[in-house]
């Protein structure tokens, strides 16, 4: 359970049993996973996947189907993909590396409450006491709280990538004026994570893939995740859209092994809201090392105290947007029968989800190119709430 001084908890595969979950309930997770990649309704919901599914310190299930890299571009004409010829496709396997998208933001949700554990940071200040630039057009009361919460007031996002210069981009970002007055309502934005950002790298003076990697990444030795990853990972990660325009904010093309993320293109890939590339199995050990209260085997990224704040909800008058610092709580849209008061995970924009439940000691990573090869094929979150509930089914009490 969360907060228990546990330094030896760490992942080895094993079977069901081993890991108190129901062999029959674990295995329909794989029917699940293939039954995606045919039509849903039109399309498939995904060219590949790999699911990652575990209790306690042992991964039961780790599982890939269909392709890393399916499709060379996107026909708008007749809404098909573009087939690669058999031999050049790259079938998905359990180590394929995915384009995050938003679950990148609960690095950066870390990095911020690890500098709160540190006091370079007080959770209910205003943001603008580390970074003064961000308390232009009404923004002097938002908290770092706020940001972390999705409560600031800011709107989803901004078209940075249109403005030509770094310069340019802060300063739209300055000049936003909060929609709601902070800490009246929820309202999910990229700009949170990205204020946060550059507040992380004010008041450390490093960037933030250098932060990720010393902070996080390295200790746990999540070696598979990294912003930008170099050119020669690129035969081991999953394609995800043929980004054109107009459906795409930049025309760029079939991209593979680079950010989809418009805004996270714009800023070098570098992003407090996306542009984490990683692994199932990484995913895994960051579950992992937060059910062990922040300690994965000899190293300690937070403390029990601060990792309980993870899966505290801080917006309770905001019934059904539950949240805890950084993760969403409580989501059954995507969580399934895994959802309660204390489960907390994200998903991202290209496929991909974590699952975190400290009352039952189970994770469940969904990693997918639902993208690939447009973003218009995807539909909802059927796959995850299906894979979720044949988790929960399997949880033997």
């Amino acid at each position: 359970m969360i907060g228990r001084n546990d330094m030896e908890a760490v992942l080895r595969y094993g079977s069901a049993e081993e890991a108190g979950l129901l062999p029959g309930p674990l295995g329909e997770l794989v029917g699940v996973a293939e039954r995606f990649l045919g039509p849903s309704p039109v399309h498939p919901w995904y060219a590949g996947a790999v699911v990652l599914a575990g209790r306690g310190s042992t991964v039961a299930l780790h599982h890939a189907v269909g392709a890393a890299v399916r499709y060379s571009a996107y026909d708008e004409r007749t809404d098909t993909g573009v087939d690669l010829p058999p031999g050049q496709r790259i079938p998905m396997t359990r180590d394929t590396v995915f384009d995050l998208a938003s679950v990148s933001k609960l690095f950066t949700s870390l990095l911020v409450v690890r500098q709160i554990e540190r006091g370079a940071l007080e959770l209910e200040a205003e943001a603008a006491a580390y970074l003064p630039e961000f308390a232009a057009a009404g923004k002097e009361a938002v908290t770092v709280r706020q940001l972390l919460t999705h409560t600031s007031g800011l709107r989803a996002w901004l078209p940075l990538y249109e403005e030509p210069t770094y310069e340019g981009k802060l300063r739209l970002l300055w000049e936003e004026r909060p929609e709601r007055p902070p800490g009246s309502a929820y309202r999910y934005s990229d700009l949170n994570l990205l204020a946060l950002q550059l507040l992380l790298e004010r008041i450390t003076a490093r960037t933030l893939d250098a932060l990720l990697h010393d902070e996080i990444t390295a200790p746990l030795g999540m070696h598979r995740t990294r912003y930008n990853p170099p050119a020669s990972w690129r035969p081991g990660i999953a394609a995800t859209e043929d980004a054109r325009k107009p459906w795409s904010g930049l025309d760029r093309g079939l991209l593979w092994g680079e950010v989809h993320d418009e805004n996270a293109c714009a800023l070098g890939g570098v992003a407090g809201h996306a542009g984490v590339f990683s692994t199932a199995w990484d995913l895994a050990v960051l579950a992992r090392t937060l059910l062990n209260g922040g300690a994965y085997g000899t190293a300690r990224i937070l403390r029990p105290a601060s990792v309980d704040l993870l899966f505290t909800d801080f917006n309770a008058a905001f019934p059904g947007d539950a949240h805890g610092l950084g993760f969403e709580l409580d989501q059954r849209w995507y969580m399934g029968a895994l959802a309660s008061p204390r489960t907390a995970g994200h998903t991202g924009f290209t496929g991909t989800s974590l699952v975190i439940s400290p009352d039952t000691e189970t994770f469940l990573v969904v990693l997918a190119n639902s993208v690939h090869p447009v973003r218009s094929w995807r539909s909802g979150s059927a796959p995850r709430v299906a894979l979720a509930d044949a988790l929960a089914r399997a949880i033997a009490h």
